[in-house]
């Protein structure tokens, strides 16, 4: 009686067996270099576009602050009376508009009708009182006299004149120049005044490196007429 064959299940041969093997050494630390490659282009991408979003945020809400700014330095101007600085002579086209780094009005009288307080909007640079320059809109501005140190700030003052203290408060920081352009007529009385603002957001020196991108300043530019005429 024949009995069947049993022959072995069929298996890899020795010659697919020895086919089969692991990434070498070598070509594990090429895998490595090129992954870590990727990664490191990666993170520099992302880390440039997070700094490009806050730099642009940055400079979205220095307009959005300067612009406030100016309108309560223009709703300043449309209130007052009696502005100064004045020009030497108000017939003279040369000297009549003034230009300054300041200007100041009569914000409240007294039962008299006499100054009770003034009000300045003055332009001050870091670490030093406020210059208050004036010249002729036809000319160029006085030296500073020194190099500033960085942008200044504006500043709100308000004058008691009886007992001739002051009261105090920042109006926009990083002003890197401020000038008011004020034209009279005889009275003397203030017809329209010009305000020029340029300020730069304050963006971190590191960013500035790292992405190769230059704070963008924002400049304001915007006239004004007081609704009152000067009270005599």
């Amino acid at each position: 009686m024949n009995h069947p064959s049993h022959d072995p299940a069929p298996g890899p041969s020795r010659a697919q067996g020895r086919g089969r093997r692991g990434f070498s050494l070598v070509e594990m630390l090429i895998a490595l270099t090129i992954s870590a490659t990727l990664l490191t282009a990666a993170l520099v991408a992302l880390d440039a576009s997070f700094k490009g979003y806050e730099r642009t945020s940055d400079s979205a809400s220095t307009q959005v602050v300067t612009r406030i700014a100016m309108d309560r330095i223009l709703g300043l101007i449309r209130t007052g009376t009696d502005f100064g600085p004045l020009p030497d002579n108000i017939l003279d086209n040369q000297r009549n508009p003034i230009r300054a780094d300041y200007f100041e009005y009569v914000s409240g009288r007294d039962a008299a009708g006499n100054p009770s307080e003034i009000t300045r909007v003055e332009h001050r640079w870091p670490g030093r009182a406020a210059l208050r320059r004036s010249w002729p809109a036809a000319g160029s501005p006085p030296p500073l006299g020194f190099q500033p140190s960085g942008a200044g700030a504006l500043w709100l003052v308000r004058i008691n004149v009886a007992s001739g203290t002051t009261q105090e408060s920042m109006l926009l920081e990083e002003v890197r120049r401020a000038e008011f352009e004020l034209a009279f007529e005889i009275g003397p009385k203030l017809t329209k005044a010009t305000v020029d603002i340029t300020v730069e957001p304050n963006v971190p020196s590191e960013m500035t490196i790292s992405t190769g991108a230059v704070p963008q300043t924002v400049r304001l530019v915007s006239s004004a007429a007081p609704r009152r005429l000067r009270v005599e």
